[in-house]
């Protein structure tokens, strides 16, 4: 028997036997932390997964079947033109205008096709951060100011961190140049042009079935959340269309699961989740029963889901539990974050940033967040860094990114996301 390790094993029941031996079960903030914490995981899983991430896992997937390995790259790839792979990289984040765990599949997905580290944490940033609906409400709730430096801040922003990245790691990328120089021509089984189109209507689904208003009053973005769900439906005829002639699945069988999707969208249509779940349920079906092509695409869109779920639902807890939800406060009472960020300094702009970068903020809520603090004494500087911290990171988000990238980079890249919202928090905060 090897006592080395039986000793381990033993510690760590210890430890957990005297952690739940001493749990303070019946004090209100305790009790309240898990409370909130629940409460949290449940409001993640009835408003993200479905329409969220379930559609993400689908793109992600996708990426990794249908999107030729030369093509990510020609434009990502850790040999590319420089200034061609980061436009491409923040441009195609901030067109997707998610929060920071729908975007991490994505970021999976290029990243293992051959992306290069700078331009795949660029565009892990750029997803959550360079979101135009968020920049507006920034701008119209919290002032022009701080919404112009914001979208400012975040482009830059995404483009710094990934130049850094890649200069960090130079060694590492220039072993992934050599090993991407020796790699043969994939075979493209289909124009570069209907991929294009493809993931242009899964994206269009992705997006306007997650567009939220920004307030009660009109205007375009308004407008469009009024409209949404025939956005949608536009998108997923399109879809339908490429399934049956471009992808080839069973048609009888498609007909069939779309005319019951209808029939439900008909008759539930104040509640478009149910035809929502049925669509993805009839696509997965569809995708198991045809060829070998659209099998790897659910295959993949599987292994995304597995890998990328349970460490998602952890975070929620904890993040939770530690920091509750908009508006309830859990075990660190939010007298103590407003406290601590009132001034333009280094301790205020810094703490912004760390906690920022811990909390789950979905997409436009750090803005009423925000609002509340600011009404409560939170100071410009801070303000402004936890606007670029926060949406962009999550803790779940942070254990996500640890199993693809591994934990020294993970480690670099959340140090980096925190260094340089201080920075930008302190010279806005200062000379603004």
């Amino acid at each position: 028997m090897d006592w080395n390790k039986e000793w381990k094993v033993m510690l760590a029941i210890g430890l957990v036997f005297i952690a739940f031996y001493f749990l303070p079960i019946g004090e209100a903030r305790f009790d309240n932390a898990i409370f909130e914490a629940l409460q949290l995981t449940q409001w993640y899983a009835r408003e993200h997964v479905i329409l969220c991430l379930i559609p993400a896992f689908f793109i992600a997937g996708a990426l990794s079947v249908f999107l030729s390995q030369q093509s990510v790259m020609k434009y990502l790839g850790a040999k590319a033109n420089k200034i061609l792979a980061y436009g491409v990289a923040s441009v195609s984040g901030g067109i997707l205008a998610v929060c920071s765990c729908t975007i991490l599949p994505l970021f999976a997905g290029i990243y293992r096709m051959g992306a290069g580290l700078g331009p795949a944490t660029t565009f892990l940033y750029s997803g959550p951060a360079i979101n135009i609906m968020a920049v507006v409400l920034t701008a119209k709730v919290l002032g022009i100011e701080l919404g112009i430096a914001r979208a400012i801040g975040a482009i830059l922003f995404s483009i710094v961190i990934g130049l850094l990245m890649q200069f960090i790691f130079r060694k590492e990328e220039q072993e992934k140049i050599d090993a991407q120089m020796n790699l043969p021509i994939p075979e493209v089984n289909r124009p570069l042009w209907k991929n294009a189109i493809f993931f242009f209507l899964m994206i269009g689904i992705l997006v306007f079935a997650n567009w939220s208003a920004a307030d009660d009053s009109a205007n375009f973005w308004t407008y469009i959340y009024s409209i949404k769900w025939y956005l949608v439906s536009i998108f997923a005829a399109g879809l339908f269309f490429v399934l049956m002639f471009w992808l080839k699945v069973e048609k009888f069988m498609l007909l069939i699961i779309t005319s019951i999707v209808i029939v439900f969208s008909i008759i539930l249509n104040d509640n478009p989740l149910i035809p929502f779940i049925v669509a993805v349920v009839g696509l997965s079906y569809l995708l198991v029963k045809s060829g070998d092509e659209n099998q790897s695409w659910f295959s993949s869109t599987w292994d995304f889901a597995k890998q990328i779920m349970p460490l998602l639902f952890y975070g929620v807890l904890i993040a939770g539990f530690l920091l509750g939800t908009p508006g309830n406060e859990a075990l660190v009472p939010t007298e103590w974050i407003t406290y601590s960020v009132g001034k333009n300094d280094i301790p205020s702009t810094l703490f912004a940033s760390f906690v920022g970068a811990f909390m789950y903020f979905a997409t436009l809520t750090e803005v009423p967040i925000l609002q509340g603090l600011i009404g409560n004494g939170m100071a410009k500087g801070p303000a402004l860094a936890l606007l670029l911290a926060g949406p962009a990171l999550s803790l779940p988000n942070m254990l996500v990114i640890k199993s693809v990238i591994g934990f020294k980079k993970t480690f670099v890249y959340i140090t980096l996301v925190i260094i340089i919202a201080t920075i930008t928090g302190l010279l806005y905060g200062n000379f603004f």
